[in-house]
């Protein structure tokens, strides 16, 4: 396991602190967690961005009112 340190203001450190006391976690545990959320979103993005460079707007558009439609009937009921 690696250590990192790094410099935020005091009353962020303090924020933190209640925050991870607050939800029964080490300040450790939290920062661990809340990195490990930002990773995996980045590497949605960039998962999503590569994707859509090689997909076909016209394709994804008429997609997308696909999906507009069946959520329109399913709310509808018809």
């Amino acid at each position: 396991m690696a250590r990192m340190t790094i410099r935020i203001p005091d009353d962020t450190h303090a924020r933190i602190k209640t925050l991870a006391r607050q939800r029964g976690m080490s300040v450790n545990r939290l920062m661990e967690e809340l990195s490990v959320i930002a990773v995996t979103q980045h590497d949605a993005e960039a998962r999503f961005r590569a994707l859509a460079a090689r997909g076909s707007a016209r394709e994804g558009l008429a997609v997308l009112e696909k999906l507009d439609r069946a959520f329109a009937t399913e709310r509808t009921g018809n």
